[in-house]
């Protein structure tokens, strides 16, 4: 999650990173009618809708119900999982990353698992508490008062020197595997592929959706994911709103694009530039195999 500007989420108010402007579809520009309140009550109930909230309006479920499975499918999970891994950990084989954990200096603390959990943006902190409660003599929950005192910084106080050796232990554990991606699904792969769903969007749609949730963060605030959708949808019509699909996920890409280069202008955007987007020129909405990508200089390829 969040793979830079961590610290700078933590530090803006929320007043200050919702004063931006769109353009909608018929060609008007401004501030979203209603101000910061409406702007972030629609942000919450797209993130309801997304994590399958209790108060989900009943044509959302139906919609659901109707949808086919997409990227939800087992065999374009699984390829969904291997792309993202390119990206978070340069290798296809995400399952060789459950004991993966380094701060690559990104402000983020430690970044680790499969997903790129991080002690600096709280979903670390989530894993561990969730697995502590089934698994409470876990060698992990020793360093929960240290990882609530860190969250939201880069600090590694109360964690060094023991705690990377007791993620990399912790990991060999299948219970510890699971929780991960009980977590990843939870948190990032559902909630994306909902949501996408709920748009119009076909398989690369829900992927593009995932890949934006979990570098981007599912946050309202900031460059969260769904702030960054709000500002596609002020530029193009998803495919549910009537749109073309095709236009909006290039709008969707700009945006992604975009927030990335405003962290850091020399930051590495080709997981969306040699990857997404030329699978989106290409057509190929439906995340149809072989595929042949480049991340950081690197060519991956899936029969």
């Amino acid at each position: 999650m969040k793979r830079t500007g961590c610290l700078l989420f933590a530090a803006l108010p929320v007043v200050a990173v919702v004063a931006f402007y769109f353009v909608d579809p018929s060609g008007d520009s401004g501030p979203p009618s209603g101000g910061a309140s409406t702007v972030q009550e629609s942000r919450k109930d797209a993130k309801a809708k997304a994590e399958h909230a209790p108060a989900q309006r009943s044509e959302d479920a139906e919609v659901l119900a109707d949808a086919p499975p997409g990227l939800a499918a087992p065999g374009k999970k699984e390829l969904a999982q291997r792309i993202v891994a390119s990206a978070e950990n340069s290798t296809l084989d995400w399952r060789a990353s459950y004991g993966a954990i380094e701060d690559i200096g990104d402000g983020c603390g430690y970044t680790a698992g499969i997903i790129g959990f991080c002690t600096g943006t709280h979903d670390l902190l989530s894993l561990v508490e969730r697995y502590t409660r089934d698994h409470p003599d876990n060698g992990l929950a020793r360093y929960l008062p240290a990882l609530r005192a860190v969250d939201g910084t880069d600090s590694h106080e109360g964690l060094d020197p023991g705690f990377t050796a007791a993620w990399r232990a912790e990991a060999r554990l299948p219970a510890f595997r699971q929780a991960q991606e009980a977590e990843r699904d939870e948190v990032y792969f559902d909630p994306a592929v909902r949501l996408a769903k709920l748009d119009g969007l076909g398989t690369l749609g829900q992927f593009v959706y995932y890949d934006a949730m979990v570098f981007h963060g599912p946050g309202i605030d900031a460059d969260g994911f769904y702030v960054l959708r709000e500002r596609a949808m002020g530029q193009a019509r998803t495919p549910a709103q009537g749109g073309d699909e095709k236009a909006y996920l290039g709008v969707f890409l700009d945006v992604c694009r975009a927030a990335m280069k405003e962290r850091r202008s020399t930051l590495d955007t080709s997981r969306v530039d040699t990857a997404q987007r030329r699978w989106l020129e290409a057509g190929n909405l439906a995340l149809d195999t072989p595929l042949t990508w480049q991340v950081y200089g690197e060519t991956y390829r899936v029969p």
